[in-house]
């Protein structure tokens, strides 16, 4: 099959929202550089031990976005923030799952320098993950601004506009979210 690489993704997350199974066909390929590019740096950047290729992660989360409920995206960048999700998720399924097979089996992430500072020690993606979680609870668009930058990559003025925020109330948003992890990962520390 080929593929229109000029077809817009707005134009077919808009044609998948509406049922088209030939749209998720077409948009794969178009994505796919940047949805493994998203993987590469989250498996180089953040886990120490990596069991997982990049290809593999992107499409394990590909087939859970696309072959359950096909995901709402308004358009790429927003896309590319629930694929991070995806990735995230599978991430710390597998991390779970290697926790289950034997004590302390938390894979350890580094947070970017941007998002906390230094602990001494890197929180395990379990801790990371139900972190967010709670944060989430509190204040979903501040846990949404450090998903989308840690797991999606997305650069500031990107992550102002996928949420409909000003730049300055993102800054302030990111700010109160990198204490507040810090602060809750710190807790959840084990103490030696």
């Amino acid at each position: 099959m080929t593929t229109d690489r000029s077809e817009p993704v707005t134009n077919l997350l808009a044609a998948m929202s509406a049922g088209d199974p030939l749209a998720v066909e077409r948009l794969f390929p178009i994505v796919y550089a940047q949805l493994r590019q998203l993987a590469q740096r989250q498996l180089a950047d953040e886990f120490g031990q990596v069991t997982l290729a990049p290809t593999d992660l992107v499409h394990e989360a590909y087939l859970r976005l696309c072959g359950g409920a096909l995901p709402q995206a308004a358009d790429r960048r927003h896309f590319l923030g629930i694929a991070a999700r995806a990735m995230r998720q599978v991430l710390v399924d597998r991390a779970r799952h290697r926790g289950a097979q034997k004590r302390d089996g938390g894979e350890r992430v580094t947070l970017s320098p941007d998002v906390a500072a230094d602990t001494g020690s890197t929180p395990d993606l379990i801790a990371l993950d139900q972190a967010l979680d709670r944060l989430a609870e509190v204040d979903e668009r501040k846990a949404r601004a450090i998903e989308l930058r840690v797991f999606a990559g997305l650069e500031f003025e990107q992550i102002a506009e996928t949420l409909g925020v000003s730049r300055a109330t993102l800054a302030r948003d990111y700010r109160g979210a990198q204490a507040w992890l810090y602060r809750a990962l710190a807790m959840d520390e084990p103490r030696r």
